[in-house]
């Protein structure tokens, strides 16, 4: 059998480029880090996660962890905010005229649940909760991060039906945080307490639809 000459290997495209390989960016990193850590962080608790065993996971040492996070507190930080955010760029809360106000409050409360209701966002509840008497920092961060933009996001979208005169209310920002409790509060106690399997998309919708009915009754302009 004829041997192939190296120069038919490079003309033929079969030659390997020399050299290291190409290295990863630190943003590429961050985010497998930040995958490995929502995954980890939910499994199996904030406590028992090391950082050790997070950089193992992402394939990197625990010196690049440390100079991509500065500790744990700020890893899981960024990992709520990196979740929620993703979450929340999907979160498309219309105000359009066009838009009927009892069709468009469903789309938003409907945008919230799916975001408060998320199987991983509840996973990750249920750990802060668990964890809070000895990370406290956890609960703020959890708070600002994902509660709270939740509640911002709704109140920006009641203020803006309250700007065309479609509905009266007093206090935006409390009835954005009444209305989101409405919504996922119950169901997300009877997951993280109860151990009760979290509602369907048809629950869902049936959920949000009875609250936005109840809502409107009360604040709808005349």
């Amino acid at each position: 059998m004829a041997r192939v000459k190296s120069s038919d290997a490079r003309s033929s495209g079969e030659c390997r480029p020399r050299g290291r390989p190409q290295l990863r960016s630190d943003e590429e990193t961050k985010q497998i880090v930040l995958d490995v850590a929502r995954q980890a962080f939910a499994g199996d608790g904030y406590a028992a996660t090391s950082t050790e065993e997070l950089a193992r996971r992402a394939g990197i040492s625990t010196k690049t962890l440390y100079r991509l996070f500065p500790g744990k507190a700020a890893l899981f930080e960024a990992m709520c905010a990196d979740r929620l955010e993703r979450l929340l760029s999907a979160v498309d809360l219309q105000t359009s005229d066009e838009v009927d106000i009892e069709k468009g409050l469903r789309a938003a409360l409907l945008a919230c649940a799916d975001l408060a209701l998320d199987p991983e966002v509840v996973a990750l509840q249920r750990m802060v909760l668990q964890e809070s008497a000895a990370f406290p920092e956890l609960a703020a961060n959890f708070y600002k991060n994902g509660i709270s933009r939740t509640v911002t996001a709704l109140a920006g979208w009641l203020r803006a039906q309250v700007k065309k005169k479609r509905i009266a209310l007093d206090d935006v920002d409390e009835a954005a945080g009444m209305l989101i409790g409405m919504v996922a509060s119950a169901p997300q106690r009877a997951a993280i307490y109860g151990g009760v399997a979290l509602p369907s998309r048809k629950d869902i919708e049936r959920r949000v639809k009875t609250c936005a009915a109840l809502f409107l009754d009360g604040c709808r302009a005349a």
